[in-house]
């Protein structure tokens, strides 16, 4: 944060985002995280913008994020989470499953997703969360995700588990 910038400083910079990830471009959904309780929460930023590659055909005349790029970007709050919290290096966190998922408010370019996830559980390398999306305090989308844990080498060499 440099004098006059009204935003707080990141808890974990892009550099940070990059090394826990590994999601690029233009599939990497998290900006930045702005709260960070290990092992009970994440708040993660989302900026929508015009020049993603979606929005040239979702839908031309009238930009919508689509759902699923939504959950996706839940999915990836909740892996940092999930990943800096048990102190899983060289693991990723695969999405298993998606439970009552709502989709109440349209995403267009220039909003901004405040990423809020709730760890419940996580054993034996499965976890289980909830996950809201906001837009200026307006939600967007709430969800419960479940995840496994695994090796990373495994999922390069492709293997699963």
């Amino acid at each position: 944060m440099t004098e006059g910038d009204p935003r707080p400083a990141p808890l974990l910079t892009w550099h940070d985002i990059l090394r826990i990830l590994p999601h690029r471009y233009p599939f990497l959904m998290i900006d930045r995280v702005l709260e960070f309780e290990p092992g009970k929460r994440i708040v993660c930023i989302k900026n929508v913008t015009f020049n993603e590659p979606q929005f040239n055909g979702h839908f031309p005349e009238n930009p919508i994020m689509p759902g699923v790029l939504i959950t996706e970007a839940l999915a990836q709050a909740g892996a940092i989470l999930a990943i800096v919290s048990s102190e899983s290096q060289g693991k990723l966190a695969v999405l298993t499953g998606i439970e009552a998922a709502k989709f109440r408010r349209i995403v267009r370019p220039g909003d901004q997703l405040r990423l809020e996830v709730n760890l419940e559980r996580v054993r034996r390398g499965f976890g289980r969360a909830t996950a809201a999306a906001t837009v200026e305090g307006d939600l967007a989308a709430e969800m419960t995700l479940s995840f496994a844990l695994v090796d990373a080498s495994a999922i390069q060499n492709g293997k699963s588990g």
